[in-house]
């Protein structure tokens, strides 16, 4: 298999094995108009196995989509087949309209044009509760 490297674009990098189509659906990448590989359980030293996606332009990112589904993952900035930047990623204090409350009495349900805000309530275990009804995501 060959995947040619990128001239001007992201490299997302040491994404957990198995969560590359998670980050590719949340991200939209699927609605770019240039192109994008996803390189699944690739082998590496450091976490054994991981997944790649690579996107063949430079565009803004949702680092809170990318910190909420995998905070280890690192992410490369490519300018004319260089490495210029590399970016470490954390779990973001809150999330807007990247999950949603799923707590039929929420307000969210009935109030449809309110965002689905979560925040970070336990950094340790990950976890995020609805700012509304403090239902846990």
């Amino acid at each position: 298999m060959k995947i040619d490297s990128i001239k001007n674009g992201i490299v997302i990098d040491h994404i957990t094995a198995g969560r590359g189509m998670e980050l590719y659906k949340l991200l939209k990448l699927d609605q770019l108009e240039c192109s994008v590989a996803i390189i699944q359980r690739v082998h590496s030293n450091k976490m054994c196995c991981k997944d790649i996606i690579k996107i063949d332009a430079d565009i803004d990112l949702d680092m809170d989509i990318l910190g909420y589904v995998d905070p280890d993952v690192t992410v490369d900035i490519i300018r004319d087949g260089v490495l210029v930047e590399k970016r470490s990623i954390d779990l973001p204090t809150e999330l807007r309209n990247v999950i949603f409350c799923k707590n039929p009495r929420c307000i969210t349900t009935t109030e449809q044009e309110l965002p689905h805000v979560f925040r970070l309530t336990d950094r340790e275990k990950r976890i995020y509760r609805c700012i509304y009804c403090e239902t846990k995501a």
